[in-house]
């Protein structure tokens, strides 16, 4: 049985699929075991994979080029690859509507000056965090992915950056307290 998913991609963001020489198209093809067929005029990309489609790989391929198009550098896209970890998309209009000013205002709200409410959400949940066009995309494991969902929306619903940062860190230090708590049973 084949598998085959046509996904479309932003155009400023087919070079970076690609990759210098090639080289990010063919780890992808080779991690999952499909073929990906690039359209550079259009951004279409057709993942297509021939065997066993009760292999994950071909929908790992999925998560890849999507987080690759969603902003991701293809480092941190690869880390879907490893352990547990999935990719999640956030649309900000589920918080701004339709307007391009408030879905701007909320992006700078998660970015943060210089870049570092991004960077603190990302220390504190364990994950990595993409702001692009009209999506904030994370790459992390189900426990880790919650936690920084949960810390964008409320930043998005216009929560103080403190407040969600006293979140992360009491989200933290529950989970360390009932890791010890494991140890100790």
């Amino acid at each position: 049985m084949s598998f085959e998913k046509l996904i479309r991609i932003p155009n400023d963001r087919i070079a970076v699929l690609i990759g210098k020489s090639g080289n990010v198209k063919l780890q992808i093809e080779k991690s999952c075991h499909v073929l990906l067929d690039i359209d550079g005029d259009t951004g279409e990309v057709l993942i297509t994979s021939h065997g066993d489609v009760e292999n994950i790989s071909p929908f790992k391929a999925m998560e890849i080029v999507t987080a690759i198009a969603r902003g991701f550098s293809p480092e941190n896209a690869f880390i879907l690859l490893k352990g547990e970890n999935t990719l999640h998309v956030i649309d900000l209009r589920e918080f701004a509507g339709k307007s391009n000013a408030n879905v701007e205002r909320i992006k700078g709200r998660i970015i943060g000056e210089g870049g570092r409410a991004r960077r603190n959400m990302e220390n504190l949940s364990g994950t990595h965090i993409s702001v692009y066009g009209r999506t904030v995309s994370i790459i992390g494991d189900s426990t880790k992915l919650r936690k920084a969902v949960d810390a964008i929306s409320s930043i998005s619903s216009g929560s103080l950056h403190g407040s969600v940062y006293s979140k992360l860190e009491a989200a933290n230090r529950q989970a360390k307290h009932e890791k010890m708590k494991l140890w100790e049973d």
